[in-house]
């Protein structure tokens, strides 16, 4: 079963009213980031490629994005609580702009301020602070929490 936007809101910070939906909240973009260098992943671990972090429109507050792939990082910071399983799904608003948001499973007892990767298809206008995807949280059994290499990621 989903939980409600209000459950949802209570497990992240600084959640304003407008991104509390009925089923989730929304989350906004903080960063965007290419990535410059390759990555890894290996049966022995993995590794994340070097990133440069884009610079927004001083005036405006603004990214200007040519079509590519880009990380986009959220602006909350997230708890997924125990007895959970977090979902975050894009915005309509980027696939009417011919742009994609990819995301993967949240286990129990992550906690971090997340990454999505952002696929822009025509240039995009991507403001920070924008409402670009909805986290959503449904109850799940698990055995064990989360206690990957990304716990508690860009905190």
């Amino acid at each position: 079963m989903f939980r409600s936007g209000t459950f949802v809101a209570e497990q992240l910070s600084s959640v304003t009213d407008e991104q509390i939906q009925p089923n989730g909240v929304d989350l906004t973009v903080a960063n965007v980031f290419e990535q410059t260098e390759p990555g890894r992943i290996g049966r022995d671990g993995k590794s994340i490629g070097e990133r440069e972090e884009l610079a927004p429109s001083a005036e405006t507050e603004t990214y200007h994005l040519d079509p590519g792939h880009y990380i986009a990082r959220y602006g909350e910071t997230i708890s997924i609580p125990e007895g959970h399983v977090g979902f975050v799904l894009p915005r309509s608003s980027l696939m009417r702009n011919s742009a994609m948001l990819h995301t993967a499973v949240w286990d129990a007892g992550y906690t971090g301020r997340g990454e999505g990767l952002l696929d822009v298809n025509h240039e995009l206008e991507l403001q920070q602070d924008a409402r670009i995807a909805q986290l959503v949280l449904s109850r799940a059994e698990h055995v064990g929490s989360y206690d990957g290499s990304y716990q508690e990621e860009n905190l």
